[in-house]
């Protein structure tokens, strides 16, 4: 890996699980997928992947760390042969003047809407509040990806409730969430950041790794892989003395 680029995470199997059999039902509510459209500057970290294979395109989210680096899923850059991201604005599309495009290892200059997410201070809490966020389908009948960023404020669950779910896919790593209508992630929210409020900034508690098989409008919980037991990988591999 480049000095500059993408960091994702390889350590053990759980961020390459993308979707993922739920062995028993359970009642959520009604989903509501699409949540609320970021105003600018809101998510300041939040990176649109554009991921080119020899073969294929497809797209994940990710969070800036650093003025070169970001952090998504593993399974978003595998075989990946060119890296293509959007920093700086809530719009896939747009003329919006503060967008920026790279595909180089160039170092980016901070702006009042581009700047680095912080890590976690300690591990995430079961029944915790956080953000998620992200680009993904707002259904699944439309495949197309949302042009606006898109939020929740929902809570974690306990692994051993993610578990009575999923079984024992799920690990000490992973933290699963579900919001009072179940609300979540879909199919190009993959990489996304999980964040926690804390005060005037935000912190990465985790990345977008799994929706469930029966689809994004099931009653199933959401995974994400923690990042609070990786600080130390994550500073090994950028040399971010802030992440440790």
């Amino acid at each position: 890996m480049n000095r500059h680029g993408l960091i994702c995470f390889y350590a053990s199997v759980i961020i390459y699980i993308y979707k993922v059999e739920a062995t028993t039902e359970r009642d959520y509510g009604t989903r509501i997928i699409g949540g609320q459209e970021a105003f600018a500057g809101q998510f300041p970290f939040a990176a649109a992947v554009h991921v080119q294979t020899t073969d294929s395109k497809f797209f994940c989210g990710g969070a800036l760390t650093g003025n070169d680096w970001v952090i998504t899923a593993g399974h978003c850059v595998y075989n990946g042969v060119l890296f293509t991201i959007q920093l700086g604005s809530n719009h896939l599309e747009s003329d919006d003047s503060g967008r920026m495009t790279i595909a180089t290892s160039t170092p980016i200059d901070y702006t009042i809407y581009l700047n680095p997410v912080f890590p976690p201070e300690y591990s995430l809490q079961d029944n915790a509040p956080v953000y998620v966020l992200g680009w993904g389908q707002t259904s699944d009948t439309d495949p197309e990806l949302s042009n606006e960023l898109r939020f929740l404020y929902i809570r974690t669950i306990s692994n051993a409730e993610c578990r009575t779910i999923y079984g024992d896919q799920i690990t000490d790593n992973m933290v699963c969430v579900a919001g009072n209508y179940n609300e979540g992630t879909c199919i190009g929210d993959n990489g996304s950041p999980l964040v926690q409020s804390y005060g005037k900034y935000y912190a990465l508690v985790g990345v977008a790794s799994f929706v469930s098989a029966n689809g994004c409008e099931s009653v199933d919980p959401l995974g994400y892989t923690r990042t609070y037991p990786y600080l130390e990988w994550i500073q090994n591999n950028t040399r971010q003395e802030e992440y440790v």
